[in-house]
């Protein structure tokens, strides 16, 4: 199977993960919330499939370009 990262394009602290390992997701289906400029900003799959992986947790601060989940596609 090809993976595909999700990667945030803002720098902020993650404040959400609607999504969890194992779970099917669709194209554009929200994976995790950052919170940046006292916004919640969503960051979105590219693919669909099965997510194999989270690399963030709650309160983790990320930076932009960070990959912040891995799916099999």
């Amino acid at each position: 199977m090809a993976e595909i990262k999700i990667v945030t394009e803002v720098a902020g602290r993650i404040c959400g993960i609607p999504a969890s390992v194992g779970s099917n997701v669709s194209d554009g289906e929200d994976i995790v919330l950052v919170e940046a400029m006292k916004m919640e900003i969503p960051v979105p799959s590219s693919g669909k499939g099965k997510i194999k992986e989270i690399l963030v947790s709650i309160d983790d601060v990320v930076a932009e370009g960070q990959t912040v989940a891995i799916l099999d596609a």
